[in-house]
């Protein structure tokens, strides 16, 4: 008894329309070797074509083959995946496969991938800019937070205390403005860093304040 793979064309159809023009889905049919039908065609296969080669090293064992990659006829790259169909005695009599085009997200993965990258390591922002001070304030507040896994946001007035302490050891609040530079960052006025300030040089040797 033959069986039919027409049931699985509207799936194949549906899978094609959803992810055109970057899927395409072919039917197999196991026993005559041949693509029964094809959504989203762009490797230049047709029905009826011998589908031979496609499937020979396949385990049909599996009931999902893959991912695997392959190469389109105009050299993009491919991945894929296979479904078996089976009849009712469990013997594989289709293949249901979809052929991802993955060239132009390759493409755009090396591209951003050229943007966030350089060729050699570059010299830190503060050896560029080193009257930049706001550059290294910003810099030592990104260093705390990313120690304790916190965002500004996530500060309460013990952390908040504790990195006041931290930029003043680092002598920032002797440089004209960086107070109220900081106070910016921090959402808070100038009148409570400078409270949270004094807190914290109790602790530690005092330093002069620029502003």
């Amino acid at each position: 008894m033959s069986f039919d793979l027409d049931a699985f064309r509207p799936i194949a159809d549906s899978i094609g329309r959803l992810f055109a023009p970057h899927a395409e889905v072919v039917l197999h049919d196991l026993t005559t070797n041949t693509i029964t039908h094809i959504a989203n065609c762009f490797s230049k296969r047709r029905p009826g074509d011998s589908s031979l080669l496609d499937i020979m090293d396949l385990d049909f064992d599996q009931a999902i083959i893959g991912p695997y990659t392959k190469t389109n006829w105009d050299g993009r790259r491919l991945k894929s995946v296979s479904t078996v169909i089976r009849d009712e005695t469990g013997r594989p009599v289709g293949l249901m496969c979809i052929n991802h085009d993955i060239e132009a997200f390759s493409l755009a993965l090396e591209q951003l991938s050229a943007i966030v990258t350089t060729a050699a390591p570059l010299r830190h922002a503060t050896e560029l800019f080193a009257a930049d001070w706001r550059e290294r304030i910003n810099d030592e507040i990104a260093a705390f937070l990313t120690a304790r896994n916190m965002t500004l946001a996530g500060l309460d007035s013990n952390t908040t205390e504790e990195l006041i302490g931290q930029l003043d050891r680092s002598g920032f609040f002797g440089i004209r403005n960086a107070t109220t530079y900081t106070a910016e960052i921090l959402g808070v006025s100038r009148a409570t860093l400078y409270n949270r300030l004094n807190a914290a040089r109790r602790l530690a040797k005092p330093s002069p304040i620029g502003d």
